[in-house]
């Protein structure tokens, strides 16, 4: 069945440098899963926390589901994030001591199956943003030479 991407952060990856990525479950209810499915679902200003030894995403906006009745979900209620014990824990010690943040890269389905992908990150200052926008300038000039090149062949 694979793997479908509903949603990606862009923002993230241009607002903080990624040391590392997991792969969390997610509980929804019933109407935020179709929400999710149409592509309902917005992951401006997100991020994950540990609280109590769970890990919590808060922040992400689902979208009531149109077709849905009263017992419709809160588009911006905290959602709990399913993840190993001891993945929590060492994700926990690393976030308090050394001030990273836990961000949402992307949601999609796998399997049949809503998953979150989330990056331990530590924030960029604007020079470095600056030197990512000249690199990624730089890459699509010697694309579009080489390009040329075999063109002219």
């Amino acid at each position: 069945m694979g793997e479908k991407t509903i949603v990606q952060n862009r923002r993230a990856r241009h607002d903080y440098h990624i040391l590392e990525q997991f792969e969390t479950g997610i509980a929804l209810q019933g109407t935020e899963v179709k929400s999710i499915r149409a592509g309902q679902i917005t992951l401006k200003d997100s991020y994950a926390e540990v609280d109590g030894g769970e890990l919590f995403l808060i922040g992400v906006h689902i979208a009531p589901y149109e077709q849905g009745n009263i017992y419709n979900h809160d588009p911006e209620r905290r959602r709990k994030l399913l993840m190993h014990k001891r993945e929590i824990v060492r994700i926990g010690h690393t976030i308090a001591e050394k001030g990273f943040t836990l961000v949402p890269l992307r949601v999609y389905f796998k399997d049949g199956r809503a998953k979150v992908e989330l990056g331990l990150c530590r924030g960029k200052h604007t020079i470095d943003k600056r030197q990512t926008l000249r690199k990624r300038e730089q890459d699509r000039d010697v694309d579009r030479a080489l390009k040329d090149l075999k063109r002219k062949k």
